[in-house]
């Protein structure tokens, strides 16, 4: 067996479409019209109470029992490049985790949230040339040495 992809609902597909490629800078691998699938796994579906045979008001809106997760290289340039979207709905600001990466969630057009943390690989780097040596660093991120060299190196 193996994984194939998350599938969300979303109100308006067009829409949402232009959202994630857009802001995430995905790419469509297939569009049925109601249901769109990016190449990394995650797909829209339009009608979503249809494709699970739910009513309408089992789907919820804003249920804050899950994350989208994505890891950006450039995160300082993404936090700027959100800026360009006043409309959308925070829930806080920047935060830097106690393992050193930071993060930013928010919610997307459906009430999705969707987290925005910078690449693992970048924090280590961060710290490695903020002088710190690798057992320093895999005491601040709480992560052994094989996990972060496993890390840097793929």
């Amino acid at each position: 067996m193996k994984y194939s992809c998350t599938v969300i609902s979303v109100s308006d597909i067009r829409a949402a479409r232009k959202f994630y490629e857009d802001l995430f800078g995905l790419e469509v691998f297939q569009d049925y019209g109601k249901n769109i699938a990016f190449t990394c796994g995650l797909a829209l579906q339009q009608d979503f109470d249809w494709l699970v045979g739910l009513s309408k008001d089992r789907v919820l809106n804003q249920s804050n029992n899950m994350e989208i997760c994505f890891e950006e290289q450039d995160f300082d340039g993404f936090l700027e490049k959100l800026k360009k979207y006043p409309h959308i709905k925070c829930l806080g600001d920047m935060i830097e985790h106690s393992w050193g990466q930071r993060v930013i969630r928010f919610y997307d057009l459906d009430g999705h949230i969707i987290e925005v943390g910078e690449d693992m690989k970048m924090v280590v780097n961060r710290f490695l040339a903020s002088g710190m040596d690798m057992e320093e660093v895999s005491a601040r991120m709480d992560v052994s040495l094989a996990d972060l060299t496993r890390l840097l190196n793929s």
